[in-house]
């Protein structure tokens, strides 16, 4: 049976989902919408009433939040742990430092020096607290950003929800952030940045694939040129030895954790990625491809 699909845009970014029953289609986008609406009323930086914008207003003290925001930082502070605090959830500050205080698509260059901050502490994260009833503390002068960990959580929330609800196989993408629902295989076209063509087509039967990339969240700010992805141990954007690094893992949040690592980690990325056993394509700021464990050759692939 033939895939049918659909396309809208969430979270500030486009997202994709596809059905066999093409009946269902309808049924699922408006499922994948309402759970993206309810991440992005809870967990959005960008929105002043936001369950974790007040988290942010009140660094150092208990705050009530939704449980749904318990649940998204504590899937973050388990990428910190996992990646030894390569993926750390308390770079808001750094973020706003540098100029992303807003939407990306409304971003103005500040003026300034955009590196006036301190770096982070790097176990920071390990302060973080929650309970899981509907409360979070942050330890002062640090602020939440889930931007290393939110649309690919988002994504398996979303599929999550269909096995739940709906129990049909599709397949959601929220920015490139891949998850499967169900069983079956599905084709995923990987590329460097939206709309353009694909550089390979890989075939994903479970799990996720996420893509982290310093080539299309890009601005300026007093002249410098920046991006999004930033390096914990200096507050500053990741040293661009891979302007993409493609990964998979048995969810989309494990895929997107160990790419934002590989960015950070510059040219220990493979050795890294290959003692974690996980599949991965690298491209270079040259353009090199550089894959690990298992991940098919370009010509395999297309």
């Amino acid at each position: 049976m033939g895939a049918t699909w659909s396309t809208f845009t969430a979270l500030g970014t486009y997202t994709f989902v596809a059905v066999r029953d093409r009946v269902l289609l309808e049924r699922v986008e408006r499922l994948a919408q309402l759970v993206l609406r309810d991440v992005d009323q809870v967990c959005s930086r960008f929105r002043s009433d936001s369950d974790l914008s007040v988290v942010n207003a009140h660094p150092g003290r208990w705050v009530a939040v939704d449980p749904l925001l318990v649940a998204g930082v504590a899937v973050a502070v388990d990428a910190a742990a996992e990646t030894d605090g390569l993926v750390h959830p308390l770079l808001g500050r750094h973020l706003v430092q540098l100029g992303y205080d807003r939407d990306f698509d409304a971003l103005v260059d500040l003026g300034g020096s955009p590196f006036g901050t301190p770096p982070p502490d790097p176990r920071a994260w390990e302060q973080i607290e929650l309970d899981p009833g509907g409360a979070i503390r942050i330890p002062d002068d640090t602020a939440l950003d889930l931007g290393a960990t939110g649309k690919a959580w988002a994504a398996d929330l979303v599929a999550t929800a269909i096995e739940r609800d709906l129990d049909t196989p599709a397949i959601v993408s929220v920015g490139g952030d891949v998850r499967i629902a169900g069983p079956g295989s599905w084709p995923v076209a990987v590329s460097e940045r939206p709309g353009s063509d694909p550089d390979v087509v890989v075939t994903l039967d479970g799990g996720g694939l996420a893509t982290s990339s310093t080539q299309v969240r890009r601005w300026s700010r007093a002249g410098t040129r920046l991006h999004h992805l930033l390096d914990p141990r200096t507050g500053r954007p990741a040293r661009e030895v891979w302007r993409t690094v493609t990964t998979t893992g048995p969810t989309c949040t494990a895929a997107n954790a160990a790419s934002t690592a590989a960015v950070v980690l510059g040219t220990d990325a493979p050795a890294w990625l290959a003692a974690r056993q996980v599949t991965a394509r690298l491209v270079g700021s040259d353009g090199q491809v550089v894959t690990t464990a298992g991940w098919p050759s370009d010509e395999d692939a297309a």
